[in-house]
């Protein structure tokens, strides 16, 4: 594939030089060769399958559920947050009172992606920079903020990537006015009915997103969601079970250079990177789903050695613990609603059967338990 001038540096009277982008998409198309568009089959076919072993678990809403959050988590760490997957699950139930202070990053990223889920699923809301904003603002209202944020509107403001000041920065992004177009290009293009592979054009809306960067924080996380709602609201998938932010963040530095070749017209080098990420969390969640079928066939064994009441009462907490596998007295209380007696009961018979282990074997009071073996297959790749 040639290279293809996505914009070029302007000089502005700050005496700094911004990227403005040429229109988009470029007046001759982008042309794929035969390489990529193989890699484009491979990439389609695997999420295909991907998204089709999905609906056979029979616990598929709270797989999707512990994926978002691996998402999140992800996608938060790349942006500097410090607090894991297991931070969230924790805080999510108040299991923990050591809660790190910027897990409501990870928070406020899984909020955004429910939300956004609802919008594209109940109310069939189009991809639109009206959705771009609704998520940004689910994203950043409340949260912690490193550039005052504005959650929901876009910059009217310079900004800069790296750097002190536009100056000396790594980036800069094209000015408010050129800004207003490139947004208003990429949602035409994001309709508009082409020849370009659903999967391509979707790394394609990403890097040209993320080269607007059209809000003062929080680009790359909207971004990196568009990615799964693009796909989904495209029918590509018929689950969000795509989400690239673990590959963007295992390979960073990488990301961050394809990014840049990008803006230097090297769109190939971009898109062959992209395709690469989809295959390769495809197969691994692929994999991941293979492990979970096995433990839930094996966890549903050691239940039926229980007595008849036990195993019914254990039967209503099994599944639920493939959504929350960290859980305590009280959790277990919520959904059953046995006494506190009985609750422990139902986690006692877990730890004899070798599903749940106390999580902080020091801790005498407060204590909680983990699924370790399950939540081990959502964390062991990170």
């Amino acid at each position: 594939m040639k290279e293809i001038e996505i914009g070029k540096f302007i000089e502005q009277s700050g005496g700094f030089k911004s990227f403005v982008p040429n229109p988009f998409p470029p007046k001759d198309g982008f042309e794929f060769s035969p390489a990529i568009l193989k890699k484009a089959n491979e990439a389609t076919r695997l999420s295909g399958k991907l998204d089709g072993i999905t609906r056979l678990l029979p616990d598929a809403e709270f797989f999707l559920e512990m994926y978002l959050r691996k998402d999140a988590a992800s996608s938060s760490q790349i942006e500097g947050t410090i607090a894991t997957m297991v931070d969230a699950i924790e805080a999510e139930v108040k299991v923990s009172d050591k809660t790190p202070a910027d897990v409501g990053d990870i928070l406020h990223y899984i909020k955004a992606l429910n939300y956004g889920g609802r919008r594209v699923t109940e109310d069939s809301f189009p991809m639109s920079l009206r959705l771009v904003r609704e998520l940004h603002k689910e994203l950043m209202q409340g949260a912690r903020a490193t550039h005052y944020p504005a959650p929901g509107e876009f910059r009217t403001s310079q900004n800069w990537i790296g750097g002190t000041s536009p100056g000396n920065a790594r980036f800069v992004p094209p000015p408010v006015a050129e800004m207003q177009v490139s947004l208003g290009e990429l949602e035409k293009f994001m309709h508009a009915e082409d020849t370009i592979p659903t999967v391509i054009k979707a790394g394609l809306i990403h890097a040209q997103f993320e080269t607007i960067h059209p809000f003062l924080d929080g680009n790359g996380r909207t971004g990196r969601m568009l990615i799964t709602f693009f796909l989904w609201w495209k029918k590509f998938l018929e689950k969000p079970v795509l989400f690239l932010s673990s590959y963007f963040k295992r390979h960073q530095q990488v990301y961050y250079d394809r990014l840049a070749d990008y803006n230097s017209g090297k769109v190939s080098g971009w898109i062959d990177f992209f395709l690469e990420g989809v295959i390769e969390i495809a197969n691994e969640a692929i994999d991941m789903i293979g492990k979970i079928t096995v433990l839930r066939e094996k966890d549903m064994a050691k239940i039926h050695t229980l007595g008849k009441r036990a195993s019914e009462s254990a039967i209503k907490v099994l599944p639920r613990l493939y959504g929350q596998p960290i859980v305590n007295v009280a959790v277990i209380q919520k959904w059953t609603g046995f006494t506190r007696a009985g609750a422990q009961y139902v986690i006692d018979r877990f730890i004899d059967r070798g599903i749940l282990m106390l999580k902080d074997k020091g801790k005498k009071y407060g204590q909680s338990y983990v699924h370790k073996e399950y939540l081990d297959i959502f964390i062991s790749n990170d």
